[in-house]
This record gives structure tokens, sequence and C-alpha cells, in this order.
């Protein structure tokens, strides 16, 4: 039972394919969780560029996986990332984010058996 993420955008999209929603599931539990460790790296080494292009990179599938709060926290650090803004600015709303993403696969891979 999703509690944690919203697949409605997911069915619309694919006219309520289950192949292609479980395609979409697979994507998110393996490439997010990897472009968020990338975000870290960014972070932690002051690679503004660089954490932006994996911030705009998962900003999207937040959206398309109903993660509301995390897309508009990844707006945050697209935000900082441009303004180039201190460490400590961004790290407790990718934290947010992270958890969000990590409960969010929990859920999915225990929802779709993956």
């Amino acid at each position: 039972m999703a509690l944690k993420y919203n697949l409605s955008k997911v069915y619309a999209l694919s006219d309520n394919d289950p192949e292609f929603v479980n395609e979409i599931l697979k994507l998110f539990v393996t490439e997010v969780p990897e472009d968020l460790k990338q975000i870290k790296e960014g972070i932690k080494k002051k690679d503004h560029k660089y954490a932006y292009s994996y911030a705009h990179k998962i900003k999207p599938t937040l959206d398309l996986m109903g993660l509301n709060v995390a897309f508009e926290e990844i707006l945050q650090v697209e935000a900082w990332t441009k303004a180039e803004g201190k460490k400590k600015e961004i790290i407790e709303t990718f934290k947010s984010i992270r958890e969000q993403v990590k409960d969010a696969v929990k859920e999915i891979k225990k929802d779709f058996d993956l």
C-alpha cells in the first residue's frame, strides 16, 4: 500500500500498462539512490555544477513518483547550486530527500517484489 509514493502520474503516462510501470519502478529503485550519492559527492566537494547535474536529472522522477516534498526540496538543491551556497546550508535538505527516497524504495521493493 503506497504510503511513501504515488503512482497516479506513472499510470497516467503508461495508459495503465503494468509492464511499463514495472520498468519505471525498476529504474527508480536502481538509479535514483545512485544519483543521490552523486549529489552528496558534489555537495561534499563543493562542486556545485556536478551536484546540479544530478539534482536536475532526478527532479522529474521525484515528481513522477509522487514524492512531492522531495521534489520541492530538490528545487532547493538546484537553487543552492546556482547560488553556489555553503555546504551547511543544504545538508539537512539533502538528508530529507535521501530519507524520502530510501523510504519510497523500500516500500516499492516490498509492494512490487523488486
